[in-house]
C-alpha cells in the first residue's frame, strides 16, 4: 500500500499538482534524507524514530525521504516502518550522465527538497541516513542572517591543507566553478584537527530554502562532471570520484554566500562515534555527554559484541542505542 501512495504522490508532484493547502502554517523545520540504496531504509527507519523520540520540539516535523526507483521497487518491510513513522517519500531523480560519479544522486536529491521546502518551512535539515538525534537540535534554528550551518569535514582526504598550493585537481574545479582563491577561508579537520580550506561535510547541511545554497550545489556539481579534465582525473583517482560533490559544495558555498551568513555548528552536531575504530584518528569519539546527533558510518554493520562498554553517556541514550541495532537488518552498503 505505501508504494502506491509514494508513486501516487510522485506523479502528481511531477506533474505539478501536488500544493500544500493554503491554510497550512509554514514549518519551523523540515527534516531530509536520501536512501539509495535498499540497505539505507534501516538506517532511515532507525535515524527517524530517534526524531520522533529525543527531537523535543522538533519530534513531529515533517520528514522527507528521496529515494531510487530501486528502492522503491524493493521488497523491504523498512518503507512500511518508514511510513508508519510519519515520513513522506519522494523520488531523488538526477541526470543519467552524472551518476558515474559516487554520490552523485544524493546532490540532486538535496535540490529537489530545498525547492520542495521553499516557502513551507524556515529551516530544511538536508541529513545522511546514518544520523541520530540524542537531544533536540537547537542549534538547527539558525540566527538571523545566517542561511547555512555546516560541519566541517572529519579527515582532510582530498582536501588541500589551507596554506599549501592548489594541486592540478583543484586549480581545475576553481576555474570551473569560477572561484577565486581570495574565496577560501580555513576550517579545522574534525578527527585530526588539520587546517584545510573549505571542504564541508555533505551529510549535515541546515539551510534556509531560499537561498537556494543546495540548488546551486547542483549547478555547481553539473559544471564539475562535465568536464572531461576532472573526469579523467576521477578515473585515475577513485578518492576524487567518490568526493567531487564535496568539492561542488565547497564551491557553491564560497560563491554564493557571504562569509557572515555561514554558521558552522558546534561540535555536539554530527559527532563521529567509533570514527578511529573505523577510519583512524587523533581524537577520541566515545563520549555522548551533551551530544546532539551523531554519525556512525558502517559501524554497526559488524559492530564488537561489547561497543556499549567502550563509550560514555547516558545509559538510557546508550540502551536505547543497543535496542535500534538489535536484529533491525543493518547491513554493509554494497
Amino acid at each position: 500500500m505505501v508504494k502506491k501512495i509514494i508513486l501516487s504522490g510522485w506523479l502528481a508532484i511531477g506533474l505539478g499538482l501536488a500544493m500544500a493547502p493554503a491554510a497550512i502554517a509554514q514549518q519551523k523545520m523540515i527534516f531530509a534524507t536520501f536512501a539509495e540504496q535498499e540497505a539505507d531504509l534501516a538506517r532511515t527507519r532507525i535515524m527517524i524514530e530517534s526524531i520522533r523520540t529525543f527531537a523535543g520540539r522538533f519530534k513531529d516535523a515533517p520528514v522527507w525521504v528521496y529515494i531510487t526507483e530501486g528502492v522503491l521497487a524493493s521488497e523491504s518491510e523498512f518503507l512500511d516502518e518508514i511510513d508508519s513513522l510519519g515520513a513522506e517519500f519522494r523520488l531523488g531523480q538526477a541526470p543519467e550522465e552524472a551518476t558515474w560519479f559516487y554520490l552523485s544522486r544524493k546532490v540532486f536529491a538535496a535540490a529537489q527538497a530545498e525547492e520542495t521546502a521553499a516557502g513551507k518551512t524556515d529551516i530544511l535539515a538536508w541529513l545522511d541516513v546514518d544520523t541520530i538525534f540524542f537531544q533536540e537540535p537547537d542549534e538547527f534554528l539558525l540566527p538571523k542572517g545566517k542561511n547555512l550551518g555546516y560541519r566541517p569535514v572529519m579527515h582532510r582526504n582530498i582536501s588541500p591543507l589551507y596554506d599549501e598550493p592548489l594541486d592540478e585537481f583543484w586549480k581545475r574545479a576553481y576555474e570551473d566553478m569560477s572561484i577565486s582563491e581570495t574565496f577560501a577561508f580555513p576550517m579545522v579537520t574534525v578527527a585530526d584537527g588539520e587546517k584545510i580550506r573549505p571542504y564541508i561535510n555533505a551529510g549535515c547541511l541546515i539551510v534556509r530554502p531560499e537561498r537556494g545554497l543546495l540548488r546551486k550545489w547542483a549547478e555547481t556539481f553539473s559544471l564539475l562532471y562535465k568536464d572531461p579534465v576532472l573526469k579523467k582525473m576521477c578515473g585515475e583517482d577513485e578518492r576524487k570520484r567518490i568526493f567531487i560533490h564535496q568539492v561542488a559544495l565547497s564551491g557553491a558555498v564560497m560563491k554564493h554566500l557571504k562569509r557572515d551568513e555561514m554558521l558552522e555548528l558546534s561540535d555536539r552536531i554530527n559527532y563521529p562515534l567509533f570514527f578511529g575504530e573505523m577510519f583512524g584518528a587523533k581524537k577520541d569519539f566515545h563520549n555522548i555527554n551533551g551530544v546532539v546527533t551523531i554519525r556512525y558510518e558502517s559501524f554497526f554493520s559488524n559492530p564488537p559484541p561489547d561497543w556499549d562498554k567502550i563509550i560514555g553517556g547516558p545509559l538510557a541514550r546508550i540502551a536505547w542505542l543497543k535496542e535500534q541495532f538489535k536484529n533491525k537488518g543493518i547491513a554493509p552498503s554494497p
